[in-house]
């Protein structure tokens, strides 16, 4: 890959002069108006209004943002603050790291998150990012060139709209089949490609849906990447954030045939969003990314610097000593949180809550056409939150219509009122 070059114009006497602004008047730029996150933009401006004036008689449930802190309830392991203060205090890791990441870590990474029946990852396989998010933007950064196109899963993360947006790349939606355990529709994937299709993006578990692929239908997406010669991009943060008689299975365990950049981090499994520390591995079993794509992401990881070099330094020890008794004692308040959540939603008209096999969401649909009040699943959750103080994601947000996200990170007492709330709001609303 040649190494970019900088060119200063150097104005020539014969050249006319050049027109300059004559007011105030400043554009945003392009990438800043597709970068377009519908999350945030339900979290932070168009439910505002609705969040101020809903009734005050009710507190407020939000159940909208995949924060597993925000109720309180679910604090980070001892080992885990104890890490990051002993890299505060050791005053080692107050400068720049490399820009992938401190070599020791990413050394720990790679041993950590290196799959059977594939070669063992080593620190160059491995670039540490600003969160999962943070991994996904390199990634694609290195990927993609504006008027290109991604495959992107509906419903769907809504990071991976405001991503693409940003580099005036095209998001082009696959189905997924909530009658299928929310499986890839192929066939579907299939009419979308065209010769400007440059990756697939997938995500397992599934944010929104909870979803956990097995072996079998992971072997079946790699096939069909290898087929059309399309990189993956695997989103994996909720790995092994699976509920009981599932399994997770990473995409680069089956990917005998096809380049894969898995994205993680330690914002959902770890309970540390906050701490904003994610990676990406390279898996490429074919050496399809030696040529140009590795110094690629080497490239954008420079522009970037690095996340927070002395939470890096923290990783080391939170990966190789938080004990398996945490997550399993977090995994179980999340499946429970989901059945109880599944039991209160069934008895709603016009609701089909769909139980999850891990994460911690839940999809819900909406018989939309038995509520003519609303016109779809924003007015939907905008009302509800009017009406009953609970905060829903509505599936617009997530790529999809006539849906709403549950998250369930909340104590018991929160689920049994929420859901109680919005049984009487359906009762209120539904028309046969």
């Amino acid at each position: 890959m040649a190494e970019g070059k900088h060119i200063n114009h150097i104005k020539h006497d014969d050249e006319p002069p050049a027109q300059r602004r004559k007011g105030w008047t400043i554009p945003a730029s392009d990438e800043s108006r597709g970068a377009v996150n519908t999350i945030r933009l339900c979290e932070e401006r168009h439910f505002k209004e609705v969040v101020e004036l809903r009734n005050k008689e009710k507190d407020l449930i939000k159940l909208s943002i995949g924060d597993p802190t925000v109720f309180g309830n679910l604090p980070p392991h001892p080992v885990i603050t104890e890490a990051l203060k002993n890299a505060v205090d050791g005053g080692k890791y107050n400068g720049y790291s490399h820009s992938s990441g401190l070599p020791h870590v990413r050394e720990v990474v790679a041993k950590k998150f290196s799959v059977l029946n594939q070669s063992p990852l080593t620190a160059e396989d491995v670039i540490m990012a600003s969160a999962c998010s943070g991994a996904l933007d390199i990634a694609i950064s290195a990927l993609t060139n504006p008027g290109q196109n991604v495959l992107t899963p509906s419903p769907g993360f809504g990071v991976y709209r405001c991503l693409l947006g940003a580099k005036n790349v095209e998001q082009r939606l696959y189905r997924t089949l909530p009658d299928k355990d929310w499986e890839i529709d192929l066939e579907d994937m299939e009419r979308l490609i065209d010769s400007n299709t440059v990756a697939i993006i997938i995500n397992n578990p599934s944010n929104p849906c909870g979803s956990v692929y097995s072996k079998d239908h992971l072997k079946d997406i790699a096939d069909f990447a290898a087929k059309h010669y399309l990189p993956i991009i695997s989103d994996e943060i909720y790995a092994d954030m699976v509920f009981s008689g599932h399994t997770f299975h990473s995409i680069a365990a089956v990917a005998s045939n096809v380049p894969v950049l898995v994205c993680g981090g330690t914002a959902k499994r770890y309970l540390i969003p906050g701490w904003r520390i994610g990676w990406i591995l390279i898996h490429d079993p074919i050496g399809a990314f030696d040529d140009e794509l590795r110094e690629g992401l080497s490239n954008v990881a420079m522009k970037l610097l690095g996340p927070s070099t002395v939470v890096q330094a923290a990783i080391a020890d939170i990966l190789t000593n938080t004990p398996d008794d945490f997550h399993q004692r977090n995994l179980a308040v999340f499946e429970e949180n989901a059945k109880e959540v599944y039991a209160g939603l069934q008895s709603a008209i016009g609701l089909k809550p769909i139980m999850p096999a891990g994460s911690m969401y839940m999809m819900v649909a909406i018989e939309i056409d038995h509520f003519p009040e609303f016109k779809d699943d924003i007015d939907f959750t905008k009302q509800l939150v009017l009406e009953q103080s609970v905060f829903c994601l509505p599936g617009w947000a997530m790529e999809c219509t006539n849906f709403f996200r549950v998250v369930l990170v909340m104590p018991k007492e929160k689920i049994a009122e929420a859901c109680q709330r919005i049984v009487l709001f359906c009762q209120q609303h539904y028309k046969q």
